[in-house]
């Protein structure tokens, strides 16, 4: 028995450090973080930060081009946001769901739109943040923080009654679904941007001319989509959350 408990546990050991493909680390303390997603993140945050900047600096009453457009991705995700939480709620939520959506938006595009495979690393190669697991962890982690929040700070400990409603048998389905929401919302993200960018690589390939051209205007389609999708369903969860449990 104890022999087979150790076998369990070296095989749990062996697959723990099981790695697919390459990655460029860079030792940060005691930690090792994957640098070629910090490079591109930093990236599409400084073309967000820049953009933003640009249209805001010299705002005018009768908007130009740039500034209407900018204004239209304004009221766009205060709709996702309005939608979702509700008339009252939403606006002090709007800049954390409008962060997600850009954040993902840019990294998204980023990776549909730009060959970084062309920029040579030591080890690794460049590709969208969310084309990596720990991102899209880390981004559903926050919503689940950021429902959590939404929910303690309105309703206090009155929230968790909501596990036991509309009756108390539903209590470890209610806990459960807790876990599966990040779940849910990182593995979406990360398979779908995943598989366009191996789609896009194969037909460069095999066809490196025509073929993978209306694949990108596809996967800037999907990409576009798969943010909206992440964005909304954040936006819901912290709807859900804000609602007294005595209102379902």
């Amino acid at each position: 028995m104890f022999q087979q408990n150790n076998s369990c546990l070296s095989d749990f050991l062996y697959f723990s450090n099981v790695e697919v493909g390459k990655h460029l680390y860079w030792k940060i303390g005691s930690y090792d973080v994957h640098g070629q997603v910090f490079i591109v993140s930093w990236i599409v945050i400084g073309v967000l930060l820049s953009l933003s900047f640009a249209g805001t600096r010299d705002l005018q009453r009768i908007p130009g081009k740039f500034q209407n457009f900018m204004e239209f991705i304004l009221e766009f995700l205060q709709d996702i946001a309005k939608n979702q939480i509700g008339e009252q709620e939403y606006r002090s939520w709007l800049p954390y769901i409008s962060t997600i959506f850009l954040f993902i938006l840019g990294s998204n595009w980023a990776g549909a739109l730009i060959p970084w495979k062309l920029i040579q690393l030591p080890e690794g190669e460049l590709a969208a943040p969310t084309n990596d697991i720990n991102t899209t962890v880390a981004l559903s982690l926050l919503t689940s923080l950021a429902y959590f929040y939404a929910g303690l700070n309105k309703n206090g400990l009155g929230y968790f009654a909501r596990y036991v409603e509309p009756t108390p048998v539903l209590l470890p389905i209610n806990i459960l679904e807790d876990f599966t929401k990040p779940l849910s919302l990182s593995f979406r993200l990360f398979g779908n941007i995943l598989a366009d960018e191996l789609v896009v690589s194969v037909f460069t390939l095999l066809v490196p001319i025509l073929i993978p051209l209306p694949v990108m205007i596809l996967g800037l389609f999907a990409s576009s989509i798969q943010a909206l999708i992440f964005s909304t369903l954040s936006a819901a969860y912290i709807g859900e959350a804000l609602e007294g449990h005595g209102d379902h």
